[in-house]
């Protein structure tokens, strides 16, 4: 069968994986909530389409009642497939007091929305199990890239520099996210592999606000102390302040053999403010 890529979910992450795909001469479709359009195909017809598809990313997030593809499509498992990847989290490691976790870290998820991504995480092996294909499971940190990173927030005067101390965010500039994703698929596991997404030095987030705000030329916010903004944040922003863990990806870069090309904030910036992002 001629390999075929289909993308479960075209948004961010799942365009930047298209266009790498694409680029790379990726016979490819990826679903869309709208009318599709060229490359597209709409989610009812995804099933069908396993029957042409050899590798198969799964992007879209699980909800309440589990993952939405292997909820609606999974009777069509395996079709042509002998590749899938799913795009999980780094949440899914739960907090660690700032400790390192890597890719063979027990999951220790707090969050509800962790413990759903985890779930997913199992229902995949199963599926990957019962239907012999290989699973890459990607453990996805904070995703930035043009249009979404710190730019946009001192753009929209809606940037904040909150201070926690020994507290660090890992991150992935969603290039990374692509080369990883088309790597993967070129050397794919025998059975399931864990992958950790993420850049090679978690920063402080005042400290990677600050440091746009100067690539930018324009006066960074001032400093505030974490205890006092946090009754100010969402119950979402305060879950992401809740937990402060390390991700090593030395196993994931060996497995693909691959550099991140943004091995840090500073190099992922610099690159975004020269494509006008």
């Amino acid at each position: 069968m001629t390999p075929r890529l289909l993308i479960i979910g075209g948004g961010y992450s799942g365009g930047a994986v298209a266009r790498a795909a694409a680029a790379a001469g990726w016979d490819l479709a990826a679903t869309t909530r709208g009318a599709p359009g060229a490359g597209q195909i709409s989610f009812a017809a995804a099933g069908a389409a396993l029957a042409q598809t050899t590798h198969l990313l799964m992007t879209a997030p699980p909800g309440e009642s589990g993952d939405p593809f292997l909820a609606a499509h999974g009777g069509a498992l395996p079709g042509g497939l002998i590749w899938a990847g799913y795009l999980s989290t780094t949440g899914v490691y739960g907090d660690r007091d700032g400790g390192w976790v890597d890719e063979a870290t027990p999951p220790a998820p707090g969050q509800p929305r962790s413990l759903r991504r985890l779930e997913a995480e199992q229902a995949w092996r199963a599926a990957a199990v019962a239907g012999g294909f290989a699973l890459d499971i990607f453990r996805v940190a904070g995703i930035y890239g043009p249009g979404r990173s710190a730019f946009d927030d001192l753009r929209a005067g809606q940037a904040r520099r909150t201070h926690k101390p020994g507290h660090a965010f890992g991150r992935i500039h969603v290039e990374d996210i692509a080369a990883a994703v088309l790597a993967a698929m070129s050397h794919p596991p025998d059975g399931a592999r864990v992958l950790n997404l993420t850049d090679d030095e978690a920063a402080e987030s005042a400290v990677v606000v600050e440091h746009a705000a100067a690539l930018l030329g324009v006066a960074a916010p001032p400093l505030r102390d974490y205890a006092e903004a946090a009754s100010g944040m969402s119950e979402m922003a305060r879950s992401f302040w809740a937990e402060n863990r390390r991700v090593a990806n030395a196993a994931t870069k060996a497995a693909l053999g691959i550099a991140w090309r943004y091995p840090t904030y500073r190099e992922g910036l610099a690159a975004i403010l020269r494509s006008g992002g």
